[in-house]
């Protein structure tokens, strides 16, 4: 195996034994991504599919190389700074909440709107870009945001996504093949829950993907003759700059910014905590300069294409203990770029099974949603709670949306009163789910500084939530000057109750000294996820 030497001395391999479990598990958690993500262009927005494997993958090829080879480059240069050789890398790829967030609140709403999915792609391309830029200024502001906002309400948003967006469409799809998925899915929560290792110590997620494959094919359920169909398109396709595309997207931006900017917020928190879990599993990154490869891999592939921006993962103590190093990151980025680069998704897709999955990414979904309860103070579960709803209810309206098209009409037409009638309360779920992770990060912290006593921090956080519902970027349909003003109201109320509490000085309240070490991060070593 070859090795670079230190001017300490250090060996340093390129590969080691453990970078092969880690790269089986991190890969095809990335290949899974991937594959859904092209799902979802096709299915979902209608997006040809020259576009989507001729480029979009191709420039989503670049966004993993970007920070997979970084991210080594990165741990080579620890290990030779402190003269040791276990240094792992810290996992990177496409953002799983952002890839649902971009594809359904972001994409589709323009495509129903315009019945043009380029359009839609226009506009997940000035999301995407938006995002980028607001995690590299997050690089040197993101710890004082960090500061003053409970964590309980930035996992409790994630959580929300988690359940609705991640969890319940692949569950869906799920049980209608169940005789295929829920093998997989047991075979995943075995693997990933118990740390019991298969025969061979065969990864889990290879062992997962190749059951359900062979359920599915000996069942009859895939047709060779679609392998044979893509097997014919594949091409090499190379990135290309789509200026002129995000331009067009970037002229419509005012409402983006009502899921662009919490998310891009969310971003760079969540890699702040991961850099500090890799910190506590003995390697300690330069938060900056891991938030600045996030930040670049997202704007420069929103400039070739990519609406999906790139994140780095949670879980970098979970694949160190399965012995990865700093090599197991970029062969995963490598190796998918090239899938990408060749167009070999199309056949990826038509030889493995979507029950067989999805599963993945329902133990992606389980795992998130749990780890907001499990990194926060049992107190601050309500909160986390809190932090969910917004996001269910834009589910909820969503699908309800979704299947009024369906029947040629919408919410509008038929009329909230005659929804209403019927037990849907369509109006109400409507401005609860407008700006949903911004609106989450709002009620969480509420209610998080509640629980601690903090009453004038709750109440600068309603004060802050009322401004925003007065310009639509929570509890609104769009950005605009007296958006919701009876939601606004609501929360100005809600925050004078709160002030008023606070001069009540109750003798076991909390001195209002801000966020405490109750609202402080946890560290939860999981298997990667986004």
């Amino acid at each position: 195996m070859t090795t670079t030497t230190s001017p300490a001395g250090l060996k340093l391999p390129w590969w080691v034994s453990g970078d092969t479990n880690a790269f089986f598990g991190l890969g095809f958690n990335v290949m899974v991504n991937v594959l859904v993500l092209s799902g979802l262009c096709l299915g979902v927005v209608h997006l040809p599919g020259s576009d989507v494997f001729g480029v979009i993958l191709p420039a989503m090829g670049i966004q993993l190389l970007i920070g997979n080879v970084y991210y080594t480059y990165l741990a080579r240069r620890l290990a030779r700074r402190e003269n040791r050789a276990d240094v792992c890398a810290m996992p990177y790829g496409p953002s799983v909440p952002h890839m649902f967030i971009v594809v359904f609140v972001i994409m589709l709403p323009t495509y129903l709107a315009t019945k043009n999915p380029l359009q839609a792609w226009a506009a997940g391309l000035a999301w995407c870009f938006i995002i980028g830029v607001i995690v590299l200024i997050g690089a040197f502001v993101g710890p004082y945001i960090r500061r003053f906002t409970p964590r309980a309400a930035m996992l409790g948003t994630l959580a929300g996504i988690s359940i609705a967006f991640i969890s319940m469409r692949p569950a869906a799809q799920m049980w209608e093949a169940a005789w295929i998925a829920l093998p997989v899915l047991v075979i995943i929560l075995v693997g990933f829950f118990t740390g019991l290792r298969l025969p061979g110590n065969i990864p889990v997620g290879l062992a997962a993907l190749l059951a359900g494959t062979a359920i599915a094919w000996i069942g009859g359920y895939m047709d060779p003759a679609d392998v044979g169909a893509a097997a014919e398109n594949i091409a090499v396709s190379l990135p290309t700059l789509n200026l002129d595309r995000l331009v067009d997207g970037l002229r419509e931006v005012a409402p983006l910014l009502a899921t662009a900017i919490p998310l891009g917020i969310y971003n760079f928190t969540e890699g702040m905590s991961n850099v500090e879990s890799a910190a506590a599993a003995g390697d300690s990154y330069n938060l900056r300069s891991v938030l600045l490869a996030d930040g670049a891999g997202a704007v420069v592939g929103s400039m070739l294409g990519s609406p999906f921006p790139p994140a780095v993962y949670i879980g970098h103590p979970g694949w160190k203990s399965a012995g990865g190093r700093s090599s197991y990151s970029m062969a995963s980025g490598v190796v998918i770029a090239l899938f990408c680069f060749l167009g070999m998704f199309a056949l990826l897709g038509a030889v493995l099974p979507t029950p067989a999955i999805v599963p993945i990414l329902l133990y992606i979904g389980l795992l998130i949603g749990a780890q907001a309860f499990q990194s926060v103070p049992k107190a601050h579960a309500v909160a986390v709670v809190m932090a969910i709803i917004p996001n269910i209810a834009a589910w909820a309206q969503g699908y309800m949306d979704n299947v009024l098209a369906a029947a040629g009409t919408s919410a509008q037409k038929v009329g909230y009163d005659a929804i209403a009638q019927n037990g849907t309360v369509y109006e109400g779920t409507a401005l609860l789910g407008g700006g949903a992770v911004l609106a989450g990060l709002m009620l969480g912290s509420i209610t998080a500084f509640i629980i601690d006593r903090s009453f004038v921090w709750a109440a600068g956080y309603a004060l802050i939530a009322a401004a925003l519902a007065f310009v639509g970027l929570i509890h609104g349909v769009k950005v605009e000057w007296n958006a919701n003003g009876q939601v606004s109201l609501g929360y100005l109320f809600a925050g004078l109750a709160l002030i008023g509490f606070h001069f009540l000085k109750p003798g076991s309240a909390a001195a209002d000294d801000g966020p405490g070490t109750s609202s402080a991060p946890a560290e939860a070593e999981v298997p990667a996820t986004s």
